[in-house]
Order: structure tokens, then sequence, then C-alpha cells
């Protein structure tokens, strides 16, 4: 994470929000429900192990999810959580060899899930945050969620998420309210269904998407730079030779439910799906 405008405490918090699946129990193919229509190798109800899943923790076909289209599979991001579940609130325990946890420790880990999502749209909000108030704002709700997601699993789960998560769409609504009202462009409005729209021969720097379908939408070559996407639903999207450099609220599972190839700018802190190549 090597975004220059962040002060040095959020670059390495953005860090953390990065997957490292060799230091997870393999959460994600345990906890989570999924279903085969949705991309992933079969339905599996919450808390079975996927039928991938390795003693090791690793998948067993993880080389081959572009090949069997498991589109699900390749685009989920944890920000962090799985690792942050098994290295620091269990001390490296696993469900596996402790059965008895396991339940609880799911339950953790759909928890903290929420809140490292939370923490990664409060870091691009301090970045974007357009006056010291509303950056101080943010700095209390980063130092809060790093509390909060450092405490034993019962203080955890019977921490208010919903309240929590209240207070921070807030400060972001604020946030991207300031930011527009800077704006001096003005933009056709189409509502928040934008499913499969041509934005090829549109002005698209510094629009807002946010909370948008934009699945299927066609931004080849768009000047993305500014644009809101926080919340948008972009699966399929074409970022094909698009400048996203410098977008707002972009997230890793966004982009790697995305189409785009080796020409599309990406922000720094974003990895390039290995299908971009």
């Amino acid at each position: 994470m090597k975004n220059k405008n962040l002060s040095c405490s959020y670059k390495e918090l953005l860090d953390t929000l990065s997957i490292k699946c060799e230091e997870c129990c393999g959460l994600c193919c345990t906890a989570l429900y999924y279903a085969k229509t949705d991309g992933f190798p079969e339905d599996k109800a919450a808390g079975n192990p996927c039928m991938n899943l390795q003693d090791d923790f690793k998948c067993g076909i993880h080389e081959k999810l572009t090949k069997y289209n498991l589109k699900g599979c390749r685009s989920y991001d944890c920000f962090g959580a799985g690792q942050k579940v098994t290295q620091t609130i269990y001390k490296g325990m696993n469900w596996r060899n402790n059965p008895q946890i396991a339940n609880q420790m799911y339950q953790v880990y759909l928890t903290v899930y929420q809140y490292q999502q939370m923490l990664w749209y409060l870091i691009q909000a301090a970045e974007a945050a357009p006056d010291n108030r509303q950056k101080d704002s943010i700095d209390l709700l980063v130092k809060e969620n790093i509390m909060i997601t450092r405490m034993e699993p019962e203080r955890i789960l019977a921490s208010d998420v919903e309240k929590y998560r209240g207070r921070v769409n807030s400060v972001l609504k604020e946030v991207c309210k300031a930011v527009y009202k800077t704006q001096k462009k003005s933009f056709p409005e189409y509502g928040t269904d934008c499913m499969g729209k041509n934005f090829r021969n549109e002005e698209t720097r510094g629009r807002d998407f946010s909370m948008t379908l934009l699945i299927a939408a066609n931004f080849e070559g768009c000047d993305l730079k500014q644009t809101n996407f926080l919340g948008a639903d972009m699966r399929d999207v074409n970022l094909k030779n698009a400048d996203l450099s410098e977008s707002l609220f972009l997230t890793q599972m966004q982009i790697n439910t995305a189409l785009g190839n080796k020409l599309t700018k990406l922000p720094e802190y974003i990895s390039r799906p290995e299908t971009w190549q």
C-alpha cells in the first residue's frame, strides 16, 4: 500500500487489510454460505468446509479457478479478516484442531470482516475528506475500530456492529457530499441502475456512482479519476484501458469482479488480477 497522500499510520493499516491466505485457517472457505450459481464449487452451508479445502488450509484447485470459471472464489476478498482472526484474536489456533471454538470463530470472522471493510472505507475517506473536522471524526472511528478488533472473541461478538456502521455511513456520506459539492460539472442523471450502460463517449471523471448497479457497464478507455465507486456493483464491468488510478472508495473485490487488462490503471493499493495480464 503505497498511496503517498496517506499518513504513515494509515499506510500501515492498509497493509493489514490485504489478504494473506497463508496466515489464515481457511475461514472464508468454511464460515461462509455460498452457491454454485454464484461461481463457487458447490452449494455449501455456512460452517461446512469447502470440498476443495485441504488439511493445510490451502485450496486444492487454486491454480484452476479460472479454468473452472469459479468467479466467486476468484473475486472474494476478506479485507485481511482471515489472518487477523486466526493470528491476532485466536493466537494461531484453528477450528480443525480446536472444534470447541469452531462456531465462535466463524461468528468472530464474520463480525471482524465487517469491521475490516468499514476500516478500508474510513481510510479512503480520510484521504478524500476536504477539512480537518471530518478527518478528526474519521480518526476517532478508526481508533475505535482497531480497539474493537483487538478484544477477546466474546467482547467482539458483543459489540454493536450496526450502531458503529451507522456512524461510519454518516461520515462517509458527509465526506462524499463535501467532495462533490466542489464539483462544477453537471452530469446526466441515470439513477442507481446503470446495468449494461455504455459510458465510452461520456464524461466520467469525477462522477458519483456510489451504490449504483453497474453490472456489465462499459468504461473502456474512460478517465475515472475522482470517480466515486462506493458500494457499486461492478461485476463484469469493462475497465479495459481505463484510468482508475485516483478513483474513490474502490475495493479489491470490486476490481476482482470486473474485466480489465494490462493497460488498466489502478490505485497503488489495489492489486491487478491475474486474469488481467
